[in-house]
């Protein structure tokens, strides 16, 4: 599901999920806190946070294919930033042999594989932390880390949560790219217009179904579709020979 929103403000998630419960997987953006707070009502949701985002803070710093190519002006590797990124590797390694198991086979593996990994990497990122002054580059991912760790652990207790949240950039990577060639919505309305309908086309493929095929079907049909059998149009409901066998 899509909104569409002027700035970033908390207010906005707030919002959106005002009478949700159940778990959040983001980023570490400060505005989703509150979502948080255990005075929340209806229950404060359980905060998922994105390996990726972590793994990303220490790959710039161990990135030897760029740092290749600033010649002269490259930054010398960070071994601990490498390292990091190893051990990161080793979690996403076992997420891809177990991704499209139940959530229930996801635990048992992620308990058996990945506990023992998150443990070490846990105590060496302390250790580490200690050989380092703040001013180090590598000090703020470490920190980053440690700071959240209940979040980013959070997958070791339920096989429902995703080690990113990269599916749901992803989905948001076609607005992130157009913005240049449609430079606004036009109004705060059209905008709302847009997340309508990039909700609607989403949810048909994430049905397997054509959304130019099922919206054109749809329009065309449903000012004489009985409001009892509106539920029938529903993507997941829904086959192209839904209102034709209707109509007979």
């Amino acid at each position: 599901m899509f909104y569409a929103t002027r700035d970033r403000r908390q207010e906005h998630p707030e919002r959106h999920l005002k009478t949700f419960s159940g778990i959040l997987q983001a980023d570490a953006y400060g505005g989703y806190n509150p979502l948080f707070k255990a005075d929340r009502d209806p229950a404060p949701l359980r905060q998922a946070l994105c390996w990726a985002h972590s793994r990303r803070k220490f790959f710039v710093l161990a990135d030897i294919a760029a740092n290749a190519k600033r010649g002269s002006k490259a930054a010398s590797i960070s071994p601990m930033a490498l390292e990091a990124v190893k051990r990161i590797d080793a979690l996403f390694d076992i997420e891809r042999e177990i991704n499209g198991l139940s959530s229930e086979q996801r635990l048992e593996r992620r308990r058996q594989d990945s506990q023992p990994l998150i443990e070490e990497l846990h105590h060496w990122l302390q250790t580490e932390r200690l050989k380092l002054s703040r001013s180090s580059p590598v000090s703020e991912p470490i920190d980053y880390m440690l700071k959240r760790w209940d979040g980013f652990t959070s997958f070791l207790d339920d096989g429902r949560i995703c080690l990113t949240n990269n599916a749901a950039e992803r989905a948001l990577r076609g607005f992130a790219l157009g913005r240049k060639s449609w430079l606004f919505a036009g109004s705060d309305r059209g905008a709302d217009r847009a997340a309508f309908m990039a909700t609607l086309i989403m949810t048909a493929k994430l049905n397997d179904i054509d959304p130019q095929a099922w919206l054109a079907d749809v329009l065309a049909n449903i000012a004489d579709t009985p409001i009892s059998r509106l539920e029938q149009l529903l993507p997941w409901n829904w086959t192209p020979k839904t209102l034709s066998a209707q109509a007979a």
